[in-house]
């Protein structure tokens, strides 16, 4: 999806609905499309913060103006990547609010990053699991788990509006990216199942326009997947392949800077194939039918 038009509200207080307000980061790029979206979640006698996002100053200057002095009952994290998690510190720091959300994680790796490096110094308060809540005046944030994207990513269910905020798990303007080996295929597929027989009314995600048709863009995304399994199946009953040489093939039309996203897609559905029992690598690193 291309870019909407400048100028954007980059570091601007969006209320969205009564008890949810947006705040921009000025961190664009084609992986975060115009940045990442901080949550506002409450009212006056107390918010929650959700992805604070990058620890930019002027992003968290515009944070402190959005929360308006209003106490800050929660900063809450869906995962680590480094545009999600890293202004909590400061955050914190301001308004000395507990971090409270998705658990520590943080992994190194030589390979191309197609996604966002981990957050190493990110140090929770509190970890929530999955159905655990945390309260504040009139409102009521549930942890939902959603591995896939990553490990430990978890969205948040605001039960007094059933308003969604997905994180990466979702996004109205993109695709997830599943980036072996924290990223798992069919972790995020048992997700969007789970997303999918829930009954929420809005997603709020981190990056890109608010979904409004939530169950129809999750069955939607969930086609997408399968279609492309059914692709890379295709593909190696003609003949044993490699990751490199299926890219092109599979994502003709697409910009050649994404095909290496594109390959961390193609090997998380790979692995999940094989661990299925229906494809597997062979030495020379070519993926053949088992």
């Amino acid at each position: 999806m291309a870019l909407p038009p400048q100028p954007w509200p980059t570091g601007q207080t969006e209320q969205l609905e009564p008890l949810v307000a947006r705040v921009l980061a000025p961190n664009p790029s084609p992986f975060t499309y115009t940045g990442t979206q901080t949550y506002l979640v409450g009212g006056d006698d107390g918010l929650a913060v959700i992805d604070p996002g990058p620890d930019d100053a002027d992003h968290l200057a515009a944070l402190v103006t959005g929360i308006n002095a209003r106490p800050v009952v929660a900063i809450c994290c869906t995962h680590t990547h480094r545009d999600h998690s890293p202004a909590a510190a400061p955050l914190a720091a301001l308004t000395g609010a507990p971090v409270i959300g998705c658990a520590p994680l943080a992994l190194e790796s030589d390979a191309p990053r197609v996604d966002a490096p981990f957050d190493k110094a990110y140090a929770p308060d509190r970890v929530l699991a999955d159905g655990e809540q945390i309260h504040g005046p009139g409102w009521t944030l549930t942890a939902i788990a959603t591995p896939g994207h990553t490990s430990n990513h978890l969205c948040f269910a605001l039960e007094e509006s059933r308003a969604l905020f997905t994180g990466d798990h979702v996004m109205g303007w993109s695709t997830s990216v599943v980036v072996p080996p924290d990223g798992d295929m069919g972790d995020y597929m048992a997700s969007l199942v789970k997303l999918h027989e829930r009954d929420d009314r809005v997603y709020y995600p981190a990056h890109g326009p608010q979904v409004d048709n939530p169950r129809q863009l999750v069955r939607g995304m969930a086609g997408h997947r399968r279609a492309r399994e059914k692709q890379i199946v295709r593909l190696l009953e003609e003949r044993p392949q490699t990751i490199a040489a299926m890219v092109p093939v599979m994502y003709k039309g697409v910009p050649e800077f994404l095909w290496p996203a594109a390959a961390q897609s193609v090997h998380a559905h790979l692995i999940e194939l094989a661990r299925q029992g229906s494809v597997t690598q062979q030495e020379d690193g070519q993926w053949s039918i088992a």
